[in-house]
């Protein structure tokens, strides 16, 4: 690929458990362009969050190298890994994470007050953004008013609303029926093709397997072309 925006090379990544060591990433090399969705599947308890970890800055490989527009994760302080979470990288959890004292609109408000968008294009925004996922009439409602589905298309839109770089997905539409799958499949779509962000997600659901542009298995730690 050329052009990249996500460059992961050689990473490796074990976690012990008493006297036994468990190589989850061993040597696994992922390149992502701008505008692309990347797809990545694998059985459970493949690594597939552990590699989404750590390409968003929020683990660390215990070695090879992560790089997001050209600046390498490693070189990174504390502080840097904040601004990049907070600007360039969304991350979608498999729990949606929400805010619970926070309206569906003030949870998909965040990234757009972290960067200070003005008040009207984050209005604007936020609206676009909650009627893509199919919620523009919950926006007032709370977390605790909303089913699992509709809390994690809370957490999608939130994603997406402050245009990142790069969102990585952990199994986005795990918890929807298929037609809210197909549509948050045209959303990831859309997003990328319209703002140009990279997409990275984990995923068994064929719709959003369907619109990557490459997708891998993950498969004895390194990724492999699926098919």
């Amino acid at each position: 690929m050329t052009d990249a925006l996500l460059d992961a090379h050689a990473l490796t990544r074990a976690f012990r458990n008493g006297d036994s060591v468990n190589l989850v990433l061993r040597g696994l090399d992922l390149t992502a362009a701008r505008g692309a969705i990347v797809g990545v599947t694998g059985r459970s308890g493949a690594g597939k969050t552990t590699l989404l970890n750590i390409l968003g800055a929020l683990d660390r490989p215990d070695s090879g190298t992560v790089s997001i527009e050209g600046i390498g994760l490693e070189t990174l302080d504390e502080s840097g890994l904040a601004a990049l979470r907070r600007e360039t990288v969304a991350t979608i959890f498999q729990a949606s994470s929400l805010i619970p004292i926070l309206t569906a609109a003030e949870n998909v408000e965040i990234p757009l007050r972290l960067t200070r968008a003005e008040p009207a294009l984050r209005d604007a925004r936020v609206a676009r953004m909650l009627d893509g996922v199919g919620l523009g009439a919950r926006s007032s409602h709370r977390p605790e008013e909303l089913s699992g589905g509709e809390q994690q298309r809370v957490a999608i839109a939130r994603a997406l609303a402050g245009r990142p770089a790069l969102v990585l997905a952990d199994e986005p539409t795990a918890q929807l029926d298929h037609d809210t799958s197909r549509r948050i499949a045209a959303l990831f779509r859309r997003a990328v093709d319209e703002d140009g962000i990279t997409l990275v997600l984990t995923s068994h659901d064929p719709d959003l397997l369907e619109i990557a542009d490459e997708v891998f298995e993950l498969r004895e730690g390194i990724l492999v072309t699926a098919g």
